[in-house]
């Protein structure tokens, strides 16, 4: 049973096994893509109803560009699809986008910027789509941007407030599906102190009730950010 007091405020989520839940049912890639897309919307709207405030999902990283082209045309066309959905308005739901969005053809741009703009005052979540993102392009950029501001005295609250995620707290779980035990280059700077959820469930097939183990398992869990077991109760 989850206990309503302690929801996690940010949960990151790599949605990983579309490709062979597609594959295990003889259909191509895309059709996984698509049932995965319906997986989001479910979590969306639990997530919402649950009271968590950032919810991050790994939608396309930059080593995906790699990928068949067939595929990531189709990807293309499932992110304009997805971003028509009413799911953002019905849930009082605020859409970001992180990553490097030049990359992406200029109609997805354009919609990004648009569902950004049209979801700007909705303030119960914000959803917030990894798109050609990957945590080592991050950090490169925030270097960048700051050698060319001139800083000199760098500090982690500095390279944080360059990170294109500065606008939120870092995640309080992240959680992987699809059975594999890697963190695939996301995040890698916010989930210094994550705790971290692997399932073997393929993304299309991780529901509310999927949601809530995790959720659980997470809230069994205490949290020390390098503390002792006894200075963090003494503080409790």
């Amino acid at each position: 049973m989850i206990e309503t007091n302690n929801i996690p405020q940010h949960i990151a989520i790599i949605m990983d096994g579309n490709g062979r839940w597609a594959t295990e049912r003889g259909k191509e890639r895309s059709f996984g893509h698509q049932a995965g897309v319906e997986a989001v919307r479910k979590i969306t709207a639990e997530c919402t109803r649950l009271g968590v405030k950032y919810l991050t999902l790994y939608t396309f990283s930059t080593e995906n560009w790699g990928r068949p082209a067939d595929e990531v045309a189709a990807l293309m066309g499932l992110v304009l699809s997805s971003l028509e959905d009413e799911i953002f308005m019905k849930n009082n739901v605020r859409f970001r986008v992180i990553g490097d969005i030049k990359r992406l053809p200029d109609n997805v741009q354009q919609k990004l910027r648009e569902t950004e703009e049209h979801t700007a005052k909705n303030d119960a979540m914000t959803m917030v789509v990894a798109l050609s993102y990957s945590s080592r392009w991050e950090i490169t950029e925030a270097v960048r941007q700051i050698t060319a501001e001139g800083i000199q005295n760098i500090t982690e609250e500095t390279i944080s407030k360059h990170l294109t995620t500065s606008f939120m707290p870092d995640p309080d779980l992240l959680i992987r599906t699809g059975g594999e035990l890697r963190i695939s280059n996301y995040l890698l700077w916010q989930i210094a102190y994550s705790e971290l959820y692997f399932c073997d469930t393929y993304w299309p097939d991780f529901d509310e009730a999927a949601l809530h183990k995790a959720i659980e398992s997470y809230q069994k869990r205490q949290r020390r950010y390098g503390k002792t077991e006894e200075q963090v109760e003494n503080e409790q």
